[in-house]
């Protein structure tokens, strides 16, 4: 059964290359029955392993006599594997209308896969060196994504992501030796790995070296001041894989900060440090710039890249609290942040698709064009603002609650009024699309309009998403429940 853990890691990347080293296929259905069933079946694979490999350890190879590459699903890496497996699938099967209209699609298709294969090994990573390897990988598997229009624009996208991923993972190695030098061992373990002995004496230089790796993780998660590749890569990407840049591969350096910091460092070592305040600092600057910038920003799909900007640094500020409400919170919103954003990408990209307007002020009348749609929109922007009952609503609450119950002298406070800011901000950016959609004023031109809807490939990928970011609101206990489980033992 152990060796469950690397079927749905093995098996997408297997596929994905199997369509990328075969010749252009000219019977399109024959590549969206192969994507699809690989989907699905990546996706059981890995709720199977989940189930009969929890809590299992795999040692798969030694790089050297100290350096294993080890695998094993503990309650952390269920959480983020369970939201890549949701949001894969669903950007998966709206790819197969949406990419109709663009180029090499079985090239798309793989390198989709293979993806989804190594996102799944980072959430199954045993220790960092087998995270790191996977993280890397991850970069290079993930730029022709960005790449794949071929224009200019999209070129030189790709290796401003390219470069700063690669600027951030080296700083993350760095740390890789001090933590071989200073920690009993370099698995994975709640509470951290620091032996005391050696560390005596080094505190300054270990805060230090974790300071930079958080850094290198955030560079993925587009904290500031490395967040600039993000609203760069958007916008030139096709809509579902800017969805699942947005929803997920973003998580990728949410995870390995959330690593570092309570299964390397502990929470303990670091608490009340500078690193902490430092931290902080970075990502409330980081919610306020996002939301600032989405505000002001006319391109629909750049306004969200400016939004994940915002949003993935509520998490990082929830962790950075290392209070067990603000770190649930923070894992929480993992989740929700996962199901809105791919809804909301998904829905510009069916816009797009469907009208080629690609600026906000372009959108008026739409919702009578395309009603369902930009109700969905409608719906999980009111979850992304953290109006109730969506899941949004519940993770800010706990991210709140957590900051003011901290009783850290100043971001106790400071903290909530940054979220609630650019709370408003969020509602600024995102609920004039439905506003002008819906209501697009007496002088509009009634006769133009011609109904616009999606087909089913399209629609019912966003459907789910957004039936799932509001049951997460309605329901939210047995996931809160789950989380706390593990949290209340790494904080």
């Amino acid at each position: 059964m152990i060796y469950l853990m690397l079927l749905p890691i093995l098996f997408p990347i297997l596929m994905g290359i199997s369509l990328l080293v075969r010749k252009e296929m000219k019977n399109r259905p024959a590549l969206l029955i192969t994507t699809g069933v690989s989907l699905i079946i990546t996706a059981l694979l890995g709720l199977l392993a989940i189930i009969l490999a929890r809590g299992e350890m795999l040692l798969l190879f030694n790089l050297t006599a100290t350096l294993p590459i080890i695998f094993k699903i503990d309650n952390m890496g269920m959480v983020f594997a369970g939201m890549t497996m949701i949001v894969f699938v669903c950007a998966g099967f709206f790819s197969f209308e949406y990419m109709k209209h663009e180029q090499k699609e079985k090239r798309y298709y793989g390198y989709y896969l293979i993806v989804f294969g190594i996102l799944m090994a980072l959430c199954f990573a045993g220790n960092i060196i087998t995270f790191y390897l996977f993280f890397e990988i991850l970069t290079l598997s993930s730029m022709p994504l960005v790449l794949h229009n071929g224009s200019r624009e999209a070129v030189m996208a790709g290796l401003k992501y390219l470069f700063y991923s690669l600027c951030g993972a080296y700083m993350a190695l760095f740390g890789l030796y001090f933590l071989n030098k200073y920690g009993n061992t370099l698995s994975f373990s709640e509470g951290g790995v620091i032996n005391a002995e050696l560390a005596a004496g080094n505190i300054q230089l270990l805060l230090a070296v974790a300071f930079v790796m958080i850094l290198g993780f955030s560079v993925k998660a587009g904290m500031f001041p490395m967040h600039a590749w993000l609203p760069a890569a958007h916008p030139v990407a096709p809509a579902p894989a800017s969805a699942v840049l947005s929803a997920v591969i973003v998580k990728a350096g949410v995870l390995g900060i959330v690593r570092v910091v309570y299964y390397l460092f502990g929470a303990s070592f670091l608490r009340g440090t500078w690193v902490q305040t430092a931290w902080m600092i970075l990502t409330l600057i980081t919610v306020f710039m996002g939301s600032m910038l989405a505000y002001r920003e006319p391109v629909l799909k750049k306004r969200l890249a400016y939004s994940t900007v915002s949003q993935v640094s509520y998490i990082l500020f929830g962790l950075s609290v290392m209070d067990a409400g603000s770190v649930t919170g923070g894992v929480l919103h993992v989740i929700c942040h996962a199901f809105i954003k791919a809804a909301l990408f998904l829905c510009a990209g069916a816009i797009i698709y469907k009208t080629g307007k690609t600026r906000v002020d372009e959108l008026r009348g739409i919702g009578k064009e395309m009603p369902l749609l930009l109700w969905c929109y409608t719906i999980v922007s009111l979850g992304l603002i953290g109006i109730p009952p969506t899941g949004g609503f519940v993770s800010k609450w706990y991210l709140a609650v957590g900051a003011l119950e901290s009783g850290m002298p100043g971001f106790s406070w400071v903290g909530p009024v940054v979220l609630l800011i650019s709370a408003l901000l969020t509602a600024g950016y995102l609920l004039p699309v439905t506003i002008h959609g819906f209501f697009p004023g007496a002088d509009y031109d009634y006769q133009k309009l011609q109904k616009k809807e999606p087909n089913s490939f399209m629609t019912v990928p966003v459907l789910i998403l957004t039936v799932l970011s509001v049951l997460v609101g309605l329901f939210p206990n047995v996931l809160i429940n789950f989380i706390q489980q593990f949290v209340t033992k790494i904080v």
